[in-house]
């Protein structure tokens, strides 16, 4: 049988739409695919009995149509092995993560931000993060051995039909007495994973597991906005975070919440969240200030699974709402995070920014070396990848350094430590601790607030009485292509990407030599060094772009004296049937970056050609 899926270790992908159109928001899936999700669980359920005796797993689902049913599939396997599961239904991504602390593992069905009529699979242990590259490559091996053995896909079949009971209102079909028992839980798993999320979110915006810390700061937080009035919008657009704990997590910040769109499996409109789906929130955003809530400063959409969320703000300056960049976003929050372990040595006289880190992907752009740069902090890159960006951090960890902040600026969204997951609340509060823990007086000593911090390490000058829009306007100024503009893909016919790099970097250094006069005078580009990230390791000045395989190919321009002014990167897509390229240019310089994208795009489709 062929299974026909993605199997990245950021998750596990196809078209499970019983139609196979990737739009179709059929609850219906093929036998097959039924077999398939039995095969998966099987598959993982052996991974996690090699690793205890007892094992207890989490199953969770997003709120896509086709969940359901591939839970039920997964649900019979699970409990034919003797497993203990606990089944919350929907739920967010970070939510499982963090409830799956308590567990041996979770199986999480999802597909992110892919289109209603895909789904996946995500698979993770206890320490609140999928599975790294080389786990997921032990469960692809299971899996593609399984689905090749006809007696195995017979057996995985006879377990899905057999012990019958009558239908359940949980799901469409029948399903096995264990099920049933697992199901009826299922209210009860839920309310736990909740508390469990509640407590580990405190825990990560805080940056400290200790309770009164974490109590003084949201006392702190809600202190701030009784004076200066806070609102958030939040179009969950059906997504799982509809049943998560957002709502409760603002209240006891002391910010008011605006639901949009907050019914379980009600989508209604494309589920990546890009500008072009930002907007429907934009126009409630307008909508509530115009009848006087003048308080909604933000506004956020999830993606499906929840993990994933861009930002709406009100800008004070043009009375308009307007979306954040997702490069822009993974700025803010780092640089919101920086400045907070800094404020955090300030006010406890200890050493929390010692060694400071951040873990980006390599097409994260630039402004970010700036970013930190200004704090003292080191920046490694790996390639793109969520679970890359994570082991990539928790290697640094284990070297002395302190990662407090990760992620793919790329997609927006940040990764706070101790999370190893995006998650939109944590991306909400950097932003709301970079607003309102401003100048203060600590035991007779005065503390500076997160902005002052930023704006001294730039040698700018603060005023304390400040909006979003003066710290947007402080970022370093850089023009990126965004990963979802139609001019950022391509699709290629080189399945061989170590073939296609290797075409490539010979029409790259033939152009080179015929453009370098010409980029020199028009963009003062002097030089280039080829980079190339592969898991989580970059390699420096790679002179054989083959050996990059399928990592991420970046080619980095710089000036007279090294100094970096821009790049072109490429990578094919892990999840998706896609070639990604991307532009990265130093100052707001739009036609630079166009015409550099455009040239890359041109070298590639000559390098797919040869």
């Amino acid at each position: 049988m062929e299974h026909g899926m993605i199997t990245s270790a950021s998750g596990w992908r196809k078209v499970f739409a019983i139609s196979g159109d990737e739009n179709d928001n059929t609850a219906q899936i093929s036998e097959n695919d039924k077999i398939l999700s039995g095969i998966a669980a099987e598959v993982f359920a052996d991974y996690i009995i090699e690793r205890t005796s007892s094992p207890t797993v989490i199953l969770g689902q997003d709120t896509r149509p086709t969940g359901k049913a591939i839970c039920e599939a997964m649900l019979k396997v699970l409990v034919s092995k003797n497993i203990n599961v606990k089944y919350p239904g929907f739920i967010a991504a970070p939510e499982i993560m963090a409830y799956g602390k308590n567990a041996s593992g979770f199986i999480y069905i999802s597909a992110s931000h892919n289109p209603i009529g895909h789904n996946g699979i995500k698979f993770g242990l206890d320490d609140g993060g999928v599975l790294n590259g080389t786990e997921n490559a032990k469960l692809v091996k299971a899996l593609n051995e399984k689905c090749a053995s006809q007696s195995e896909i017979e057996r995985i079949k006879a377990i899905l039909n057999e012990r019958k009971s009558p239908k359940t209102a949980n799901f469409p079909e029948e399903a096995h007495d264990e099920s049933n028992e697992v199901i009826a839980k299922s209210q009860k798993s839920k309310v736990e994973a909740k508390q469990a999320y509640l407590s580990f979110s405190k825990e990560v915006i805080s940056a400290t597991a200790d309770k009164s810390s974490q109590d003084a700061l949201f006392s702190k937080i809600k202190q701030g906005i009784s004076e200066n009035p806070l609102g958030i919008i939040a179009d969950m657009n059906g997504s799982a975070r509809t049943l998560s704990i957002d709502k409760a997590v603002f209240k006891d910040a002391g910010i008011s919440y605006y639901g949009l769109n907050d019914e379980p499996g009600k989508i209604v409109h494309a589920i990546i969240p890009e500008p072009e789906n930002l907007i429907w929130c934009a126009r409630e955003m307008e909508k509530l200030q115009g009848e006087g809530h003048t308080e909604v400063k933000f506004g956020y959409m999830p993606d499906c699974d929840g993990d994933r969320g861009n930002i709406v703000f009100w800008n004070e300056k043009t009375k308009k709402a307007e979306v954040l960049k997702a490069q822009e976003v993974f700025a803010l929050s780092v640089l919101s995070e920086l400045s907070y372990m800094k404020y955090l040595d300030e006010v406890t006289g200890g050493d929390c920014s010692k060694n400071l880190a951040v873990a980006a992907n390599c097409p994260t752009s630039m402004r970010i070396d700036e970013v930190t740069k200004a704090f003292g902090a080191k920046l490694f890159r790996a390639e793109v990848g969520e679970a890359n960006v994570v082991n990539l951090a928790r290697k640094k960890r284990s070297e002395g350094f302190t990662v407090r902040i990760l992620g793919e600026g790329s997609n927006g969204g940040n990764i706070t430590h101790p999370a190893a997951v995006r998650d939109p609340l944590n991306t909400i509060f950097a932003l709301v601790k970079l607003l309102v823990l401003r100048d203060s007086e600590n035991g007779g000593k005065k503390v500076r607030g997160l902005f002052h911090i930023w704006c001294d390490s730039q040698n700018l000058p603060y005023n304390n009485d400040f909006t979003l829009c003066d710290v947007i306007e402080t970022l370093p100024v850089y023009c990126t292509t965004g990963v979802a503009e139609e001019r950022a893909i391509l699709k290629i016919k080189t399945t061989d990407h170590s073939v296609l790099k290797a075409n490539f970097q010979k029409i790259f250094e033939e152009e080179w030599n015929c453009k370098k006069s010409e980029l020199s005078s028009k963009y003062s580009i002097e030089g280039y060094e080829a980079i190339g990230t592969n898991g989580t390791e970059e390699t420096r000045n790679l002179s054989d772009y083959s050996k990059n395989g399928k990592g991420g190919l970046k080619i980095l321009f710089t000036g007279k004296n090294k100094e970096p002014l821009a790049y072109i990167w490429m990578r094919g897509s892990g999840t998706e049937p896609v070639f990604r390229v991307l532009c990265d240019v130093k100052g707001n310089n739009s036609a630079e970056e166009h015409d550099l994208l455009e040239w890359e795009r041109a070298m590639i489709l000559k390098a797919d050609n040869l």
